[in-house]
């Protein structure tokens, strides 16, 4: 039996990793293309069925916005339409929320996990990787006593939710490994393990811009 749970277990943790990619990859791909709308379906076009034709079609809507509001004129019409939905209450709130996250995260010069960082948390002593995500507000950071930096803790295996925390700049020691090997170590739970860097000094923080335009 022994001898039956070993091969088992080895074949699982070849399949497993595959099949969650898979499906993760077929729930995206039913989920853009629940999106196109049922006269643009190929059977509606065409007269046939063309399998994975509404997710190209997403994509290409995607890149075709992208492209449009690079140039002046499309940041013009953009910028009309976030001031049109700004003025509906519900959907103001909604939008508004949503885009302050999605162009802190995924804005190429924003600040949002560009370092993964070591603190300590939830109590001295105890060790774990955050990532640097900026400065308090400034109505924050008047009623704090020093200099603080944003962190954001995320859970393991689960990365998605975590805690925000405001911690001295002092107590926060940048890291050599790159946001994506940091993710992987915190999935994992500490069992894919970095490849080894050269042993270094503590590093200083980078320069982080304030809410206020100031930099730290």
């Amino acid at each position: 039996m022994r001898f039956l749970k070993r091969y088992f277990i080895t074949g699982l943790l070849i399949w497993l990793p595959l099949v969650a990619t898979v499906w993760v990859l077929a729930v995206l791909a039913r989920t853009l293309g629940s999106l196109v709308p049922s006269f643009l379906s190929p059977e509606a076009l065409f007269g046939i069925a063309i399998p994975g034709f509404e997710l190209v079609l997403v994509l290409v809507v995607i890149l075709t916005t992208g492209l449009f509001c690079a140039n002046f004129i499309g940041r013009a019409i953009l910028s009309r339409w976030e001031s049109l939905l700004g003025r509906i209450p519900l959907v103001r709130s909604i939008y508004n929320s949503v885009k302050q996250v999605s162009d802190t995260v995924f804005a190429p010069n924003g600040q949002a996990f560009r370092e993964a960082v070591l603190v300590q948390y939830p109590r001295q002593g105890a060790w774990t990787i955050g990532f640097l995500t900026g400065t308090p507000c400034t109505e924050i950071a008047a009623l704090l006593d020093g200099d603080f930096v944003s962190v954001y803790v995320p859970t393991t295996p689960n990365p998605t939710s975590g805690f925000f925390l405001m911690m001295p700049r002092t107590d926060v020691q940048v890291l050599d490994m790159s946001v994506e090997t940091a993710l992987k170590y915190i999935v994992s739970m500490g069992v894919v393990v970095p490849p080894a860097l050269p042993p270094q000094t503590q590093m200083d923080l980078p320069a982080v811009e304030s809410p206020d335009g100031r930099s730290h």
